[in-house]
């Protein structure tokens, strides 16, 4: 019986529909009893009824398609959680389910907050995503949740899987919560759900995660295995410890080398291979160069798999510069790192931004040591690799981060593309996607228009701020050459009456010695 009144709430939007049958009915009804009542009909009265009647059984008609209708948006809608309420229409809502099933099976390879924001973006477009994630921080510091569950690193994984969640503001609340009752004080709620499922599944732990919490995609580590990452200096000093690498860079102001892990011969964790074969898109980056994405690359057998990848491979590149890690490097230099440590074919699509960045924002990161990243583009393109620049800067949370939708429309747009080049423009999946890229194109427009505005504004207040200089005369301008010239022989006509001054008292003091 509860069921049943679920029904008549405002946002079923079915009661307009059981009214309009009802009042069918009642015309219908009507009808029928008129022409039952009256002994003799005339022929006015008789055009009445039946309009009365007509009119009756259109609105039966009309409720019950439109009932039907509203029964399959809401079954659909519970499958799917639409981004706002503009969405709740069957044609949209299929739309999307058909867009998310036959999405292209996009890899994201990469960790931190870079890797979050790329999934936050492509979530929009597919469900056949995977992210690969670096567990990196054996040997680290533990915290009393993971030592007391004898728990790897997987802090990184439990980030992108709330990057993943349909609701991620509620995974990060139940996945971040710690107990403070006295048996569980100190222990960390995501770390005794993975701690269960290891317990249940073994290492298969990270897959069955994304199945159980129905998230967008899956999560799975680079390896199981425990790795370090290790980086040598140019000075030749080695850092073995992941953290200290940026630090140590910089105190001894020298850059990395090389990095590598060890033990080098890492084995990747199952599913992580078979994903990159798969791909339609892998997409490496943006994040740390050093710490979180070469090492993921340095896995045994994952950058020549990547490379034998018919995939479309796309490079994120960083907006900024990160102290101690990439100072003063250009894209060019990110990509001949990359190169240097795993060879060429790992780049189709270098993405980079404008480089129109908030000068405010620019100004609190010169003060921590780093810099909007050098826009070196004809050295990129000499490498044999496409360049796409796109705004994709925005601040969040008072720092510069990537424009997640920005992002992935232009992995999607590179995708409709290559399938237009394939002849494949009737296919399902492009007519989807093309439709959903040319939508987010239109909102990415109004979004640089208003950055423009906002750039053009700051720049305007700080010419403001500068310092107005007087004008100089009419005079001071056709003269001043005249001006200069005088002064200078002043200058020197003083500087030789200080000098001959000089000569005559050493002369003066020769011949008292000579006496």
């Amino acid at each position: 019986m509860k069921g049943f009144f679920t029904w008549f709430k405002s946002s079923t939007k079915v009661k307009r529909w059981m009214f309009l049958i009802i009042v069918g009915i009642a015309l219908c009804c009507y009808g029928f009893a008129q022409i039952i009542a009256e002994k003799e009909l005339e022929f006015d009265k008789l055009w009445i009824i039946i309009a009365e009647f007509v009119v009756g059984f259109i609105c039966v008609t009309a409720g019950i398609i439109f009932i039907q209708k509203r029964t399959l948006e809401l079954l659909v809608q519970a499958n799917i959680t639409p981004q706002n309420k503009k969405d709740l229409n069957m044609k949209s809502l299929i739309f999307k389910k058909k867009l998310y099933e036959n999405g292209p099976k996009i890899v994201v390879i990469g960790g931190g907050t870079g890797l979050n924001t790329v999934l936050q973006g492509v979530k929009k477009y597919t469900d056949n995503i995977t992210a690969i994630v670096t567990i990196s921080d054996y040997g680290r510091e533990s915290s009393n949740s993971r030592t007391e569950l004898n728990l790897a690193p997987l802090e990184q994984i439990k980030q992108s899987m709330v990057a993943l969640a349909d609701n991620e503001d509620d995974m990060k609340k139940v996945m971040d919560f710690s107990f403070n009752s006295n048996r569980l004080k100190g222990l960390n709620f995501g770390d005794i759900y993975l701690y269960a499922l290891k317990e249940v599944f073994g290492n298969n732990q990270v897959e069955k995660s994304s199945s159980i919490l129905k998230i967008t995609g899956k999560v799975l580590p680079v390896t199981l295995d425990e790795i370090r990452i290790c980086a040598e200096l140019k000075d030749g000093t080695i850092v073995e410890e992941k953290d200290k690498i940026s630090e140590v860079a910089y105190e001894k102001v020298t850059s990395i080398n090389r990095v590598y892990i060890a033990p080098s011969n890492a084995v990747p964790a199952p599913g992580v291979l078979d994903a990159i074969r798969d791909a339609d898109a892998i997409i490496i980056g943006p994040g740390s160069l050093y710490t979180n994405i070469i090492p993921n690359l340095l896995v045994k057998n994952v950058s020549r798999t990547i490379k034998e990848s018919k995939a479309i491979k796309v490079y994120v590149s960083n907006i900024m510069t990160e102290p101690g890690q990439t100072d003063d490097y250009s894209i060019s230099d990110h990509i001949d790192a990359l190169i240097e440590h795993v060879g060429k074919g790992v780049i189709d699509y270098c993405l980079c931004d404008t480089g129109e960045v908030i000068p405010e924002f620019v100004r609190k990161y010169n003060k921590m040591g780093a810099d909007v990243v050098e826009q070196d583009l004809k050295k990129v393109s000499g490498k044999g690799i496409t360049i796409l620049q796109k705004d994709m800067s925005e601040i969040k949370d008072e720092a510069i981060r990537h424009n997640p939708d920005a992002i992935a429309s232009s992995v999607m747009e590179i995708i409709c593309d290559d399938l237009r080049f394939k002849d494949k423009q009737n296919d399902t999946q492009y007519v989807l996607l093309n439709s959903k890229v040319k939508e987010q194109k239109k909102k990415e427009k109004a979004h640089s228009h208003a950055k423009k505005k906002t750039l053009k504004h700051m720049k305007q207040e700080e010419k403001k701020k500068e310092p107005r200089f007087r004008k100089k005369s009419k005079f001071q301008e056709k003269y001043n050459e005249r001006i200069k010239s005088i002064q200078r022989s002043e200058y020197t006509r003083e500087q030789n009456k200080k000098l001959a001054e000089i000569t005559e008292k050493l002369s003066q003091n020769d011949k008292k010695q000579k006496k």
